[in-house]
């Protein structure tokens, strides 16, 4: 289906509104909707994902899910996630775990170090919890909010710059409200004093802002994480067929899931991580079009919440695709066009195959989809794809280079147009995954791992909500993978395994959950002073080493202005949780529609060069003559 096939832009948008109802709530099994980004880093960030029991360099752009470790060196590293437009900003020697990940809990864990939670969006019914080894932190509301633990001391510091907290330790409850840092002694005794003055992280925290609090264009779901980078590294360009398009600068011969690599993520599956700085958004929303001889990305609609896919292409291979490499066979792919259904590999529900093809394009035959049926390939043969003949659009590599992890842009091997053309689409990359597959490096191989000390890792949390059960091992499921490659192991399945056998499960840390029976609210007395032996760990400087191996001719990273004391932020309005997301997804439960987002016309902002500059002051008006004065002149 080309662009000039379909409807008008105008009955498009028009239709895209009737698909909102069809929206039908997930079902137990479906993965979920959203993940943690991992949009910036400097200095050496080790990464340990949730299926194996190993440290690997962090790459830009993984997205994190329940179960995944980040580690930051103490010397300067530092980290930041992002969930939709909420971020969470790691100091040096912090070690972290994102304990659930779902559609209504967003936990995490730290055991050493500091983060900051910049919370801006908070639906009715989510929750957002913190645990330490001194107490768990709930956050109540929007805001920004520090939480420090010193393993030397035994001691936890929670601060609310803005906002409300309710911290659980020792079976005792209490509040920390906006402007208020709440101390944790070895014992676990609340001490409630004035906010820490900011220090240089805070600071760092400031700069982020500048980037991240800018509100996204008029096309794109702000539930799109990572729309906020698009802007200097692209323009908005208005299309006929498809509204507006976002074009990146970028070489010539470029292709959409070219620069990157490949990882398996459960419970996705295989994952594309791409190498640019602004390479999320694109590659796990919308479509990519290729127009007047050149790229352009196509967000799904405005008005609708994103849910996130792994990598929106299709797969090529096997009707002769062997391409004579030592009679070894590649694994292809291109991007999904406008309009072209997403099909799963994993396993979902119809509910979720409709969720996320309606969130990220407008799809204009609905029976398609609504009759998916998980692996079966006579959907994906039976359509007809716009980027499957477009020069250059298909790359492939290698099978073993694909399951290992490595830099595509290195591995890509040449491929004929007569290759392409008798190639058949196939549901799922038809490869079973390795153990470097979950430990994909892509273009940093040999890069330093910096581990967490061993007394750290081993370091218990206090939970108030439950944790789910432990993932399941890479090697447990090794077996059940190779007889379906390209193909996640089924929930039932993983469910069996765990319960079959001893090891399965992952070892991690021990996280008391607390009895919400026997938890006490109570009112701690304001203490005149910081106690004894709870001061704040020591925050190293950031050192000044590159974020990752950036692709030559890629655009320079992003460097943060320089730090401005600014004063401490007001406190918040009574009310400050917004409404749910737009009705689709049934994201909570029982959660009641908002209003449909409303946005002004806007025209496409003109190219930028990156970083962007801080805009210029406006000239001063020029001086009016008094009026005797001209009569004088």
């Amino acid at each position: 289906m080309t662009a000039r096939q379909v409807a008008p832009l105008a009955l498009v948008l028009a239709f895209a509104g009737t698909l909102a109802a069809q929206y039908a709530p997930p079902q137990p099994d479906d993965p979920p909707s959203r993940v943690a980004r991992l949009s910036y880093f400097t200095g050496q960030v080790s990464f340990e994902p949730s299926t194996v029991s190993d440290w690997g360099p962090a790459t830009l752009n993984y997205p994190l899910t329940t179960g995944d470790n980040l580690y930051t060196d103490v010397n300067g590293s530092r980290a930041i996630l992002r969930i939709s437009r909420n971020s969470i900003r790691l100091a040096p020697g912090t070690n972290f775990q994102m304990v659930n990940l779902s559609d209504q809990v967003t936990q995490m864990s730290i055991n050493s170090g500091a983060l900051i939670v910049k919370l801006r969006n908070l639906w009715d019914g989510e929750s957002w919890e913190v645990d330490t080894p001194n107490g768990a932190v709930t956050l109540l509301r929007t805001g920004e909010y520090r939480i420090d633990t010193d393993p030397n001391r035994n001691a936890t510091m929670v601060t609310v710059r803005s906002g409300d907290a309710e911290v659980t330790s020792n079976n005792q409850s209490f509040p920390v409200h906006a402007r208020q840092t709440a101390y944790l002694d070895p014992n676990n005794q609340p001490n409630i004093m004035d906010m820490n003055p900011p220090d240089d992280f805070d600071q760092f925290g400031y700069s982020r802002d500048r980037l991240e609090d800018a509100p996204p264009p008029p096309y794109v779901s702000q539930y799109v994480t990572g729309y906020d980078d698009l802007a200097a590294y692209g323009t908005w360009q208005p299309n006929p067929d498809y509204g507006y398009i976002w074009v990146p600068r970028v070489e010539y011969g470029w292709a959409p899931y070219h620069t990157g690599h490949w990882a398996w993520i459960s419970p996705w599956g295989w994952t594309w991580v791409d190498d640019s700085p602004w390479g999320f958004a694109p590659f796990h929303y919308g479509r990519w079009a290729y127009v007047n001889n050149y790229w352009g990305w196509v967000p799904g609609p405005a008005n609708a919440q994103a849910i996130y896919a792994p990598a929106l292409v299709a797969f090529v291979g096997g009707g002769g695709f062997g391409i004579g490499i030592g009679g070894g066979i590649a694994v292809g792919w291109f991007a999904l066009g406008p309009r072209e259904p997403f099909y799963p590999a994993y396993h979902v529900s119809n509910n979720y195959v409709r969720n996320v093809n309606i969130s990220n394009t407008t799809i204009t035959n609905v029976t398609v989809i609504n009759n998916y049926n998980n692996g079966n390939n006579n959907f994906v043969r039976n359509v007809t794809y716009a980027n499957q003949r477009v020069n250059g659009a298909v790359t492939a590599v290698p099978q073993a280079s694909f399951a290992s992890g490595v830099s595509v842009q290195r591995a890509a091997v040449r491929i004929t147009p007569e290759q392409i053309r008798v190639a058949q689409v196939v549901a799922a990359a038809p490869v079973a995954p390795v153990r470097a597959s979950v430990l994909a490096v892509g273009g940093n191989p040999g890069a330093p791992v910096v581990r967490p000390p061993v007394n750290i890792i081993a370091r218990p949390v206090v939970a108030k909500l439950p944790p789910p059960p432990a993932p399941v091992r890479f090697e447990a499921q090794q077996q059940a993978l190779q007889q379906n490659p390209g193909h996640p192991v089924a929930p039932q399945q993983l469910q069996t395994i765990r319960q079959t056998t001893p090891t399965a499960a992952v070892p991690r840390a021990p996280i008391k959950t607390v009895n919400p029976a026997q938890v006490q609210a109570i009112t701690p007395v304001p203490h005149a002073g910081p106690p004894p032996q709870a001061a704040r760990p020591v925050v190293n400087s950031p050192a000044p080493a590159p974020a990752y191996n950036r692709p030559q001719n890629a655009p320079p990273p992003y460097t943060p202005p320089p730090p401005v004391n600014r004063p401490a932020p007001p406190a918040p309005p009574v009310n400050e949780r917004p409404a749910s997301p737009p009705p689709q997804y049934a994201r909570p439960q029982n959660a009641p529609p908002p209003p449909a987002q409303q946005h002004p016309a806007v025209t496409p902002p003109p190219a930028q060069q990156h970083p962007a500059a801080p805009p210029k002051p406006a000239p001063k008006p020029k001086e009016e003559k008094p009026k005797e004065e001209e009569k004088k002149n």
